[in-house]
């Protein structure tokens, strides 16, 4: 089955966030894949990731592993002009971008813990790093076909909340998924082919889900293994004409 939609070639792949969790199990989970002929492996400390050097010991140079801060847009710049010079196109490119708890970011539980450092970190790294890596590749999604992705969080949805908290990051996410679906109609104008998603990847049992696990029912914390399949099948299943969409890892649609 093809990587993406339309797909009739093999494909070029860029994953943001790479070093680790659903992004690390993305690498693997595409450079098994035939048709898959490189991942560029993008995360702040991607050379020295002692996981993805054990990929690239297997995979060899279908892994270029590339340091890139995709909240710095010089250093985005720099990951297109110099790094990606000689690629001239990408097939797809996946943003696993996100905090909860880190970098100064707080799972507020109320209005009271909210401060506006927590509000900056969670929206610099989940809402505008995601969408400052789709405008720096634009130019290398203008042919057909190609797909960007981002992962989201079902706590994004304005819809869905109905038990309030964690004001940062669900705003934050809420922001992305405007900030998707906007650029999802200008990038329809360039490539009709072209399909941009926003995707829940279930809670999974990485660093930024930790500390909460002991509330997650049972069954319901996933690998990240699992996670990267759920989210390429999802991936598999919807093309340009769903473009701008909300996805859930059970390929549920999600409100806004």
């Amino acid at each position: 089955m093809s990587l993406i939609p339309e797909l009739s070639g093999d494909a070029q792949v860029l994953i943001g966030g790479a070093s680790r969790g659903i992004g690390l199990a993305l690498c693997a989970a595409l450079l098994a894949r035939d048709d898959v002929t490189q991942v560029w492996a993008v995360a702040r400390q991607a050379s020295t990731s002692a996981e993805l050097a054990k990929l690239a010991e297997q995979y060899g140079q279908r892994l270029k592993r590339v340091d890139c801060d995709a909240r710095d847009e010089q250093s985005l710049e720099a990951l297109v002009s110099k790094t990606l010079a000689e690629c001239d196109h990408l097939n797809l490119v996946i943003s696993t971008l996100g905090i909860l708890h880190q970098d100064g970011a707080k799972a507020e539980k109320s209005l009271s813990q909210l401060t506006l450092a927590s509000l900056q970190a969670s929206f610099v790294t989940n809402a505008f790093a995601p969408i400052l890596l789709l405008k720096h590749l634009q130019p290398l999604l203008r042919k057909q076909p190609a797909t960007f992705v981002a992962l989201s969080a079902r706590v994004g949805s304005i819809g869905d909340n109905r038990l309030g908290g964690w004001y940062s990051y669900r705003a934050s996410k809420a922001a992305l998924n405007q900030l998707l679906h906007t650029a999802s109609i200008e990038l329809k104008r360039l490539n009709p082919a072209s399909t941009v998603l926003a995707i829940h990847p279930g809670t999974t049992d990485t660093q930024l889900s930790e500390p909460f696990q002991a509330k997650v029912p049972e069954g319901q914390l996933f690998e990240p293994a699992f996670s990267a399949e759920r989210i390429l099948e999802v991936i598999r299943a919807h093309g340009p004409d769903d473009s701008g969409s909300f996805w859930a890892w059970d390929d549920r649609p999600i409100a806004w």
